[in-house]
């Protein structure tokens, strides 16, 4: 039997998990009816949602996929793979890569090769200063200009702590509505060798100490410069307490600034640090308690705005070394939704229709993806996402998509799970795999 591919049946979902159930009909790429009881045209493919939470496909503005250069850790590829696996519809994907992001060559490079992975639209983000260097402006506008169309310029990784060149930064993306992501962390304050929050862990331990204090010194800083640009001002991975009272600050003035927390901002604490295991190593570090609470707090209010994974992989010759000398970061794409869904929730802090905003609505609009986020309804691009709520998951490293391991999720158990997700109306991830052609005709998620 030949199968019509530009069609596919969603039987039984619940839209924002609202508690009614509903089909919906799409064709090319589009939402085309939405009712109890449609009849599949034939030729579909029918994927019977069983009442499972239906939302706008996820989208990510902090990936690392390190291609170019660094292609034993990830591809565009496996990153868009192990995307597919986490809901996601579209991935920002940071300019730290080998050459940088900092030409509009650079970033047409990256946008070509993300169009051609069926799984996931990979947009770049463009460095804000050549070379990462913070030393002079990189290409923003012909980045913008190019076919890449790039809005998002980041040095992540590293800060732009020269102030002027901020100052600027902010002023030239204004333009063309564009927004710089920075990186809060003053290097005098926290330099590269600080890997532990700074604390009482950090003295017990022995390990370089990274105070509150250089984040939000930075973040009050920015803020002041994108009031007098006129700008927009993304902050990525915020982890103190204080950082969230800055952002609820700058908001209160009618300044034009967003913010994300990771997930493991919002789930672990510096205690993981106690056996020195380098997975926990990242930038900005873990903190104490008290910061994740808050961090989960302003998320749950909108004082911050999304969810960014931060997804960092690294190869074991990277980060099998003693603590200080490991490289930061951790995976996120593949288990972000389930740690969302775990400590907010199934908490009860946040609703699923919160959970599209936080990990859809706002993500998208911040990188200005027209095609994502968008509200259930007919019309509307079929770029979806079926949650189970009741679903329970052991995280194991080694069942991946991605090419690296440094998952700090490993043998723990989480609540929600995505089953299934959907791009343009073609299933990129169902019945627990990969897909590049789509389901059978017929299939329970």
């Amino acid at each position: 039997m030949s199968h019509d591919h530009g069609t596919l049946l969603i039987t039984g979902a619940d839209p924002l998990g609202e508690g009614h159930r509903t089909d919906l009909l799409i064709q090319d790429g589009i939402i085309r009816q939405m009712d109890e009881g449609l009849t599949a045209p034939e030729g579909a493919r029918v994927v019977d949602a069983g009442g499972k939470v239906l939302l706008p496909g996820f989208v990510d503005p902090h990936t690392h996929l390190r291609e170019p250069g660094r292609e034993d850790t990830e591809t565009i590829a496996s990153g868009a793979r192990a995307a597919a696996v986490g809901g996601y519809t579209a991935v920002m994907a940071m300019a730290n890569t080998t050459p940088v992001t900092d030409t509009a060559t650079a970033a047409e490079w990256v946008y070509d090769r993300g169009r051609e992975t069926p799984h996931v639209d990979v947009v770049p983000v463009g460095a804000v200063t050549k070379g990462l260097l913070g030393e002079e402006l990189a290409e923003l506008g012909l980045m913008h200009r190019s076919r890449a169309n790039v809005l998002m310029f980041s040095d992540d990784g590293k800060c732009v702590h020269d102030p002027l060149l901020m100052r600027r930064a902010l002023e030239y993306v204004t333009d063309f509505g564009g927004v710089v992501a920075q990186h809060a962390q003053d290097p005098r304050l926290a330099p590269h060798t600080a890997c532990c929050h700074e604390g009482p862990y950090s003295g017990r331990l022995g390990l370089p100490g990274w105070p509150a204090v250089a984040e939000e010194s930075i973040i009050a800083r920015d803020i002041m410069l994108a009031k007098a640009a006129g700008s927009r001002l993304h902050v990525c991975h915020v982890s103190t307490a204080g950082s969230v009272e800055l952002i609820r600050w700058g908001k209160s003035m009618g300044v034009d600034v967003t913010a994300e927390a990771t997930p493991h901002h919002l789930a672990l604490t510096v205690a993981e640090l106690e056996g020195y295991d380098s997975v926990y190593k990242v930038n900005p570090p873990l903190r104490a308690m008290s910061d994740v609470e808050a961090l989960r707090a302003g998320l749950a209010d909108g004082t911050i705005d999304v969810v960014g994974t931060d997804h960092a992989p690294h190869g074991l010759h990277d980060k099998q070394h003693d603590f200080e000398t490991a490289t930061f970061g951790m995976l996120g794409l593949e288990t972000a939704l389930s740690v969302v869904s775990s400590v907010l929730v199934a908490e009860g802090r946040m609703s699923w229709a919160d959970v599209a905003q936080a990990m859809s609505v706002r993500p998208a609009r911040l990188a200005g993806l027209d095609g994502h986020g968008r509200p259930i309804a007919i019309g509307e691009p079929a770029n979806l996402t079926l949650v189970d709520p009741a679903a329970t998951v052991v995280v194991d490293r080694e069942d991946t998509q991605s090419l690296s391991r440094n998952n700090p999720w490993h043998g723990r158990e989480l609540t929600g799970r995505v089953v299934a997700t959907i791009l343009r109306g073609r299933p990129t991830f169902l019945d627990g795999a990969v897909t590049d052609l789509g389901p059978e005709p017929t299939t329970k998620a």
